[in-house]
C-alpha cells in the first residue's frame, strides 16, 4: 500500500524534473531525458515510500509444498473490503487508487473511474463508460517485485514462477486468476491487480499457511472491486474464501468480458478450446443473470447436414 506523503513526494519529483527541463541545455544532462525514464523514477519512489511500513521480509531456503487438495489450497474465513480503481485517500484507506503497485497510471489504463455506486453500474461494470480491463479485479497484500528488480523469495515461493517469469522486474502475480467465494457458496472469478490491504510483503500469508496480520480494517486479507461485490453481493466488509486458479481453469461469466489485460476473454476471442470442469455447457450473456430461461419449442426435423467444424466451449459452473 501507499502513504499518505507519496502524493508530495511525486509532487516535489515532478516540480524537481520540471525545473531541471526549464534551465537552458540541462535536458541534456538530466538523468529523465525521455517519459518513460520519469515514470520508473516515480515508481521507485512508490516503493521506497512503501518500504518505510514493511519489516524486513524472511525469505525461504527451500520450496513447500502449499496445497492441501488440489492445485491450490482454499483461503477460508478472510476478512473482505470492497477498493475501486480512483478511489482517493480517505479514512482507512490511507492512499488513493489512482495507480497500482503495478501501473503509475491505473485509472487510466482502466479507461477511467469505477464507480462503486449500485446506481451508477450496469451489468457490473460503470453505466458510462466500458473499462479498457477486467472489472472483476482484487488486491493481495504482495508484490514480487520492488525497485525494478524481482525479489528474492518470490522464485521459491510462488508456485507458477517457473512458468510465468520472462525477465528481472516483471511481475508474475499481475493479473493472476483467483476464485472467490461467499458464505452462501457462491464463486466469482477475478484477476490480481493491485497490492494490500495495506502492506506487501506477506508472501506467508498469500502463498502459505499464515493468516492475515491485524490491520485498519479488522485483519482483511483481500480487497475486491464492485464486480466481485455486487456479483457475491458482500457487504462493504465481509468475509469470503479464496485460492488461485489457472486461466483454463475460469468458467465462462461476467469476468470473462472485458479487458485487454483478461487472458480468458483473449482466449474466447480467438476461439481457443476451453476444457470442462463440471456441469453443462452454456454460453454467458449480461442479461441470463437475472432473466429465467424458457425452453424453445422443439425445431421441425431437418435433413441431415454436414456440419463445419469449429472451435468448442466447454465451461463450467462455479462451485
Amino acid at each position: 500500500m501507499k502513504l499518505h506523503s507519496l502524493e508530495l513526494i511525486l509532487s516535489r519529483a515532478v516540480l524537481a524534473t520540471g525545473l531541471i527541463c526549464f534551465a537552458g541545455g540541462a535536458s541534456a544532462q538530466s538523468p529523465y531525458q525521455a517519459s518513460a525514464d520519469f515514470t520508473k523514477y516515480a515508481m521507485k519512489l512508490r516503493e521506497s515510500a512503501i518500504l518505510h511500513m514493511e519489516p524486513q521480509v524472511v525469505i525461504p531456503t527451500m520450496s513447500r509444498t502449499l496445497s492441501v487438495s488440489g492445485k491450490y489450497p482454499w483461503k477460508t474465513q478472510i476478512v473482505t473490503t470492497v477498493f475501486w480503481v480512483g478511489e482517493p485517500a480517505g479514512g482507512n484507506n490511507p492512499v488513493h487508487n489512482f495507480s497500482s503497485s503495478w501501473d503509475l497510471n491505473w485509472e487510466q489504463s482502466y479507461g477511467g473511474f469505477d464507480n462503486p455506486n449500485p446506481a451508477s453500474r450496469r451489468n457490473y461494470i460503470p453505466a458510462n463508460f466500458v473499462p479498457r480491463q477486467n472489472p472483476f479485479y482484487i488486491a493481495l497484500p504482495y508484490n514480487d517485485v520492488t525497485h525494478g528488480t524481482t525479489k528474492p523469495e518470490s522464485k521459491v515461493v510462488i508456485p507458477w514462477f517457473r512458468d510465468e517469469f520472462r525477465q528481472e522486474g516483471q511481475s508474475v502475480c499481475h493479473d493472476h486468476w483467483i476464485a472467490i467465494r461467499n458464505s452462501a457458496g457462491k464463486t466469482c472469478y477475478a484477476q490480481w491487480s493491485d497490492c494490500g490491504p495495506f502492506r506487501t510483503d506477506h508472501w506467508q500469508y498469500v502463498f502459505g499457511n499464515e493468516k492475515p496480520r491485524p490491520n485498519l480494517n479488522g485483519g482483511a486479507g483481500l480487497d475486491v472491486s464492485p464486480a466481485v461485490r455486487d456479483y457475491l453481493q458482500l457487504s462493504s466488509t465481509d468475509v469470503t474464501d479464496w485460492k488461485f486458479v489457472d486461466a483454463l481453469e475460469v468458467p465462462n461469466g461476467p469476468w470473462a468480458l472485458y479487458g485487454d489485460n483478461n487472458t480468458v476473454a483473449q482466449n474466447l476471442r480467438r476461439g481457443q478450446t476451453r476444457m470442462a470442469m463440471s456441469a453443462p455447457n452454456r454460453s454467458y450473456s449480461p442479461s441470463s443473470e437475472s432473466a429465467p430461461q424458457q425452453t424453445p419449442p422443439p425445431a421441425p426435423a431437418k435433413p441431415p447436414q454436414q456440419q463445419q467444424e469449429g472451435p468448442t466451449i466447454i465451461i463450467h459452473q462455479a462451485q
